[in-house]
């Protein structure tokens, strides 16, 4: 129980000493929209009745992944975060072009390379 006690104390100590640096606001930026393209997701899986992954869902993959790759390269300088954001981007960067490239042929009925 002591450790509970000593873990407690010390959540309640950072957050009276919290403060709003730049870098944290593109941080929290970052994370609200990669966690908001989930939101996106569901939104048009439900309007759809069927699992749909919008143009919007990638957009704000890559750029909430961009923002969160800024702000543990620079602001934080966080090896962890670095990694664990740095495939995401890869990937979401990925599914853009392919959902573009898709897009653009369904759209001009050329043939998919």
């Amino acid at each position: 129980m002591d450790f509970l006690s000593t873990q407690f104390a010390h959540i309640l100590h950072a957050l009276q000493n919290f403060q709003l640096t730049p870098w944290k606001i593109v941080g929290l930026l970052g994370s609200v929209m990669f966690t908001s393209r989930w939101f996106v997701q569901l939104y048009y899986t439900r309007k759809h009745k069927r699992v749909v992954m919008p143009l919007s869902f990638w957009w704000l993959s890559v750029l909430g992944s961009a923002l969160l790759l800024a702000y543990f390269t620079v602001g934080k300088n966080d090896s962890v975060g670095i990694i664990s954001n740095f495939f995401p981007a890869f990937v979401s960067v990925y599914n853009l072009i392919v959902h573009l490239r898709h897009h653009k042929n369904s759209v001009t009925g050329d043939t998919i390379a």
